[in-house]
């Protein structure tokens, strides 16, 4: 379920013994998903993979039951990719209009996000937790993955690196690690802070995503993503 709000800021001056008010409007606006309710306009993607091979990667999202321990009469959106290539980034995005045109906005980001990866662990290319970083941005460009010369699937837009590399369009704002020592599925919540500028109709594409180092299976259930957008 979606939940807009709006908000108007006024500022008052004062000059000597007149009184003068001059409106000084900056908008606010907070985009609230939770997937219980259904995907709400978000999209799925995959890239950094081998086309000609796609089926090794075993990629797959949808809207799913959350895994137990956790409540399986839930819903959640639920990604989920092998890493064959050392580099799977796994991505969900969401179209925002009404926003002002040409004008920059500050995104304050906060997913929560079900994982199986303990803390510490040990796998092939780095641990399933703390080698697979979450991030988080905006951009004017839709983020598209789309194959290059040699069937190679890539981003059109700056993503992060693993767990460690900020992007152009992206940063990251942490990594999958569920913070026990035991491969259980746990809720996790990251946060995160991003800014950029709307195109000339006022709309910003959201981006939050995965890119791992780990070379093995991700499985992940997004619960919900909040973002609230202030106009700067």
């Amino acid at each position: 379920m979606q939940r807009l709000h709006f908000s108007v800021t006024a500022l008052f001056l004062l000059f000597g013994v007149s009184c003068e008010k001059s409106e000084d409007q900056n908008q606010t606006l907070t985009i609230y998903s939770d997937f219980s309710d259904g995907a709400d306009g978000w999209q799925a993607g995959f890239s950094e993979y081998d086309g000609d091979n796609a089926e090794s990667y075993e990629l797959e999202e949808g809207i799913a039951p959350f895994p137990p321990p956790l409540d399986e009469t839930k819903m959640a959106y639920r990604i989920s990719g092998m890493n064959r290539s050392d580099d799977l980034f796994m991505y969900l995005t969401k179209r925002v209009q009404g926003l002002k045109p040409g004008t920059r906005y500050h995104g304050r980001f906060s997913l929560t996000i079900a994982s199986d990866a303990k803390s510490g662990g040990v796998g092939a290319g780095g641990a399933p937790g703390e080698s697979v970083g979450i991030g988080v941005g905006l951009t004017v460009d839709q983020p598209i993955s789309s194959p290059d010369e040699d069937n190679f699937y890539r981003m059109n837009i700056g993503k992060i690196q693993q767990c460690c590399t900020d992007g152009d369009d992206m940063v990251v704002i942490g990594d999958v690690a569920n913070g026990t020592d035991e491969y259980v599925y746990t809720l996790i919540e990251r946060t995160g802070e991003f800014s950029a500028e709307t195109d000339q109709q006022g709309v910003l594409w959201i981006i939050v995503g995965t890119d791992s180092g780990y070379e093995g299976r991700t499985t992940l259930y997004y619960s919900s993503i909040e973002v609230i957008l202030e106009e700067i």
